[in-house]
């Protein structure tokens, strides 16, 4: 079996400095990588794969699940759990987008009084 990949530090950092200013979001140990949960909840979990790609996986809503592996090669649905859903992070990688990511994340896992408390923007009218 190969070797995972390691996470980059500089990422890490990056994905705190998104996750943990959210109301009792906290960075734990994962059985690979980091993870960073609100309560048991988890948010996003960051982790280097036997291909040598770092991805992180979060949670979203169900209507945006079934899209996800049509967004591009960096995207993906993953093989567990009804609402997970993942990227390839890489130097293409939209830290903006993924902020906004995991914050819907955040809001979807948190209990709804902690989710209350983040901004979020307004969906878009279409």
């Amino acid at each position: 079996m190969s070797e995972r990949a390691p996470v980059p530090t500089d990422t890490i950092q990056r994905l705190a400095a998104i996750l943990e200013p959210l109301p009792e979001c906290a960075e734990h140990d994962a059985w690979t990588g980091v993870s960073w949960k609100v309560r048991d909840a988890t948010i996003g979990h960051v982790f280097g794969g036997e291909d040598g790609l770092v991805r992180i996986t979060f949670r979203a809503e169900p209507d945006e699940v079934e899209a996800f592996p049509h967004l591009g090669p960096q995207y993906f649905k993953a093989s567990w759990g009804t609402n997970v859903v993942g990227l390839i992070l890489d130097q293409h990688t939209d830290w903006d987008e993924l902020a906004e990511l995991l914050t819907d994340s955040y809001c979807i896992q948190a209990p709804q009084d902690l989710a209350a408390q983040v901004d979020r923007p307004a969906p878009q009218a279409g």
